[in-house]
């Protein structure tokens, strides 16, 4: 049995997450759009016939931004505050040993040209755009969804910890943008799950973040005086 094997990227997921900060650490708990668009000669519609009967599929990926970073033996979960170690097999690090990831995602449709040029819509994606894909597989509720299973530390979905607002100026800038509205919940959602990393918070005093949203730089704070994320600024990302 050969111990080394090469993997080939069969599409590529076009998701709103041009940055790893703020990226949702499990897919699902933002409902936000995304989509696989295959490569040849994987792209043909006759690979996915029947596939259009399944809600959900499990996305088998490629960590591809930290591939030159290696892989740690031991590493410390945002969900234990960042400062407690558990084994890299106990956690969902992306630093592992082979840089594989596995997300659930909904199914919303299958588009296609002429029976090739294949694209998935999905959401719930918790995956950088431009994501190598290496496989694609229907979720299947009564042998996937385990009675009784247990979770270790992640027993249950993290609570959103912060509450979000923005600045009367920005609000009033997204009302008036075509789907300013949809933007504004996604952006709200993200924030209220604080992807600032554990061990900073509450003691980053004020520290400006920025989050790559689609094609937007958006900005925020959490106020010292009330803990609320303030939402402050959006601006383009550079080309």
């Amino acid at each position: 049995m050969a111990d080394r094997f090469r993997l080939e990227a069969i599409g590529h997921l076009r998701t709103p997450f041009p940055g790893k900060f703020g990226i949702p650490r499990q897919a699902g708990l933002v409902d936000l759009p995304g989509t696989i668009e295959m490569v040849p000669p994987y792209d043909e519609r006759a690979f996915f016939e029947g596939l259009e009967e399944v809600s959900h599929l499990w996305v088998t990926f490629l960590f591809h931004r930290n591939l030159e970073q290696g892989w740690r033996g031991r590493v410390r979960p945002p969900r234990l505050g960042g400062n407690r170690r558990l084994g890299v097999f106990a956690t969902r690090s992306p630093f592992r040993p082979n840089h594989l990831g596995l997300s659930v995602v909904r199914l919303h449709g299958i588009d296609s040209r002429a029976g090739r040029e294949v694209k998935l819509r999905i959401s719930g994606v918790d995956m950088l755009d431009g994501t190598p894909v290496v496989d694609i597989k229907p979720y299947i509720p009564y042998a996937d969804a385990v009675t009784g299973a247990r979770g270790g530390f992640a027993s249950a979905a993290p609570e959103p910890r912060l509450k979000v607002r923005f600045t009367p100026e920005l609000e009033t800038r997204l009302q008036a943008m075509p789907q300013g509205a949809e933007l504004a919940d996604a952006i709200r959602a993200l924030v209220a799950l604080d992807p600032r990393p554990a061990y900073l918070a509450g003691e980053d005093h004020g520290k400006e973040y920025g989050m790559a949203l689609y094609r937007w730089n958006v900005r925020w704070r959490v106020e010292d005086a009330t803990g609320e994320a303030v939402v402050f600024g959006m601006e383009p990302l550079e080309a």
